[in-house]
């Protein structure tokens, strides 16, 4: 099933939609929130399976779903922790500072706490007071889970997903090395994220899903022009079960805790740094990643940082070329 929240108080209003995105039919009468659906999986989640289908059937009042009522599936959430699953990004980013990456990265998973508290819609603008501070999207995905206990095994992990969507994790990238320098993370340089209108469970993606990957591919434009087009099920060296462990390792995940993939990113074809599509690679899912390859390949980055009016938009189809999560489309506004 997939489902979204109205824009309505802090929390959102709980909607189920259509599997093509075109309607949706009221579920407060089941959860008033997602939140709420996922405090309660056992008993909310059957009964909204049961309303999905018959929304399906047309055997319900249904009204037409307009993604730019959306809210981010939750509007805030317990528990926000991003993970860097494709360590390519994080090897070309340390490449191009020449700076040497340890063997650790690739056995043990980056991962930091972002702000939970205050989500951007799927449709809203992007706010950003000052362009010097390095605006930048990153398309990635990201799954919602239920509770997790402490030292969860790969197995429990795997069961505690919920849902799955596509994320905008915001970045000020010129903010980011003297956070970093200081030895105590990111806080100013991750501003708030904004995810897609709706979240949908793993048994929804027809074939797309693994359990443990998401298979497809992460469209990404910039102002209309296609910017990348990344495998999500490539170069993914931490699935999703693992990061949900690595995050629950020390301490309990509650439901409604999102886990990101971090910036999709793949390998070129000769197993060097991705091409821009326009060179017939993939291209990629962030800004910072083009200016890391202009860097290692030039000696210095060419591409800019967003700026106001910019326009982003973060998709994924599925193999009939329809949108599964609908679509992340935000404009830069100062």
């Amino acid at each position: 099933m997939k489902l979204a929240s109205l824009k309505a108080g802090r929390d959102g209003r709980l909607v189920v939609v259509s599997h093509d995105l075109t309607k949706m039919a009221d579920a407060s009468h089941i959860a008033p929130t997602l939140q709420s659906a996922l405090d309660n999986w056992k008993r909310a989640a059957p009964r909204l399976q049961s309303l999905a289908g018959e929304l399906e059937l047309g055997s319900i009042p249904s009204e037409r779903f307009h993604e730019h009522e959306c809210a981010s599936p939750l509007p805030r959430a317990y528990q926000w922790a991003d993970g860097s699953a494709y360590v390519n990004h994080v090897q070309l980013v340390r490449q191009a500072r020449k700076a040497e990456m340890p063997d650790t990265f690739w056995t043990d998973p980056l991962m930091y706490q972002g702000g939970s508290d205050s989500f951007l819609g799927p449709r809203d603008p992007i706010p950003l007071a000052d362009p010097e501070w390095g605006c930048d999207m990153e398309g990635e995905i990201a799954v919602i889970t239920g509770d997790v206990r402490v030292g969860p095994s790969q197995e429990e992990a795997q069961r505690a997903i919920r849902l799955v969507m596509l994320a905008n994790d915001v970045s000020l990238r010129n903010l980011i090395p003297s956070e970093l320098g200081k030895g105590f993370g990111f806080f100013q340089s991750k501003p708030s994220s904004a995810f897609s209108p709706v979240a949908v469970t793993p048994d929804e993606l027809e074939g797309m899903w693994d359990g443990h990957r998401l298979h497809g591919a992460l469209q990404v434009r910039l102002n209309g022009e296609t910017f990348g087009c990344a495998q999500t099920a490539v170069d993914m060296t931490f699935d999703f079960p693992t990061l949900i462990a690595h995050a629950a390792k020390t301490r309990a995940l509650s439901a409604g805790s999102i886990i990101g993939s971090g910036t999709v990113s793949n390998r070129g074809a000769d197993g060097g740094p991705g091409k821009p599509v326009k060179d017939g690679g993939v291209g990629y899912s962030c800004i910072a990643e083009l200016r890391m390859v202009e860097t290692i390949t030039t000696g210095a980055p060419k591409t800019g940082f967003l700026k106001r009016g910019d326009r982003v938009e973060i998709e994924m189809l599925d193999n009939r070329g329809r949108s599964i999560f609908g679509r992340i489309d935000q404009t830069v506004e100062s």
